[in-house]
């Protein structure tokens, strides 16, 4: 049975390592809030299980015991904090640090107590501890609850998994030689959903700070549909990146990405659907382009995308085939008035994409040529097999890529 339960704590220590995962790439893109609570609640439940289960180089139970129990009160303490501040309930400066000293004064006491008590009943205390501060935490979710807040719904069922994880653990660090196998996987289970709750949570909670990110970029001119630049603050943007005027060290590669077929789709579905097919186009081409690179909304039908000092233009030409064929790809559209709206009420699409790719190393070159070209690449590049055109500045020509096999 050891690798029955190995595999099941395997699954709990797993979803952690993707919540972890994903709070660097929430630090990545700034977010740092969301990468801060999401990396403290994976690195805290992970060692507080790691304890129990017996995996630190403690040999002496005396010692192990007494460790769990401050490992209990400090633990429980902040995974409390952490869902209270994502049920909204520390926006107030006054609020977060009252509940904060709170906490810290709690813990304090139950770990001075528990010095003046048995190494196992110091642990039995800071089970206590824990289990109280899991009941308080389950009052304030089912109160938000009532109140109309939907996502304390999903802290309620959150924090009930943590409740059963939490017993499931103690229960092994009392008799860790003789606890039944299923206990290990009732807890294992548990704190698993648990993460994953968690997790889920932080996402709802947080989401629109990626939004938010945007519109403070962009201000007024954001792009609701597509969640860049609108094509006015795109011209903005190039605009400024030809004030430092491109050079032959340091030219710009400008890539154009220009949509066929959103005229037919409008004629046939109506505006929702051009709205979505933007919506999912724009989506791909945020998580195809690397960070670096500057990209905005141009005209109805296009996207326009900045890469500073382009030396490489190997690398530009291959960020326009990969570009093409992300957005190339087929997805089942939605055809209603609502976004919601599925099963008869949905057709497949696939963009006609073309992508003019040229660079700018010539420091007298004006902003409104650049773009009109590109622009007019793209569009020749709906003729070509590969859909992607590059300006040769030697031979002073478009040409079109070859297709490359995949």
């Amino acid at each position: 049975m050891e690798q029955f339960v190995t595999g099941f704590w395997g699954c709990f220590f797993g979803t952690a390592g993707l919540m972890l995962a994903g709070s660097v790439l929430a630090f990545l893109r700034s977010l740092r809030r969301v990468a801060l609570n999401a990396a403290l609640s994976a690195l805290a439940a992970s060692f507080f299980v790691l304890a129990f289960l017996g995996g630190l180089p403690i040999n002496d139970p005396d010692t192990l015991a007494r460790f769990l129990a401050h490992v209990a009160c400090g633990v429980s303490a902040l995974l409390v904090y952490q869902l209270l501040s994502i049920l909204g309930l520390l926006r107030r400066p006054e609020s977060r640090h009252r509940v904060t000293m709170a906490l810290l004064a709690f813990a304090a006491v139950m770990t001075f107590v528990g010095w003046f008590l048995s190494p196992l009943q110091a642990l039995l205390l800071g089970a206590l501890m824990a289990c109280l501060l899991g009941l308080l935490a389950l009052a304030f979710s089912v109160r938000n609850a009532l109140r109309g807040d939907r996502l304390a719904w999903v802290a309620v069922s959150g924090v009930f998994f943590m409740l059963i994880a939490l017993v499931g653990l103690y229960w092994v660090a009392l008799d860790r030689a003789e606890v039944p196998w299923q206990v290990h996987m009732f807890s294992a289970l548990a704190g698993t959903i648990y993460m994953a709750i968690m997790a889920s949570m932080m996402w709802m909670r947080y989401a629109y700070l990626i939004d938010l990110n945007h519109v403070m970029a962009c201000g007024p001119s954001h792009d609701p549909v597509t969640r860049m630049r609108s094509h006015k603050e795109t011209g903005r943007m190039v605009g400024a990146a030809f004030k430092c005027r491109p050079s032959e060290s340091a030219p710009l590669g400008v890539i154009v990405v220009s949509i066929a077929n959103l005229y037919v789709l409008e004629k046939l579905y109506g505006l929702p659907a051009v709205n979505h097919a933007l919506f999912v186009c724009a989506g791909r081409l945020r998580r195809a382009v690397p960070a670096h690179i500057e990209m905005g909304r141009l005209a109805g039908d296009g996207f326009l995308l900045l890469v500073r000092n382009a030396r490489d233009s190997g690398r530009l030409i291959q960020f326009g085939r990969m570009i093409q064929a992300q957005l190339s790809r087929s997805v089942a559209l939605n055809t209603g008035q609502k976004g919601g709206a599925l099963g008869k009420q949905q057709t497949w699409w696939a963009a006609d994409v073309g992508v003019g790719v040229l660079k700018v190393s010539q420091a007298e070159a004006r902003v409104s040529a650049a773009v009109a070209m590109g622009r007019g690449m793209s569009r020749t590049a709906w003729s070509y097999p590969s859909r992607v055109a590059w300006y040769d500045e030697k031979s002073d020509e478009i040409v079109g890529m070859p297709v490359v096999e995949s």
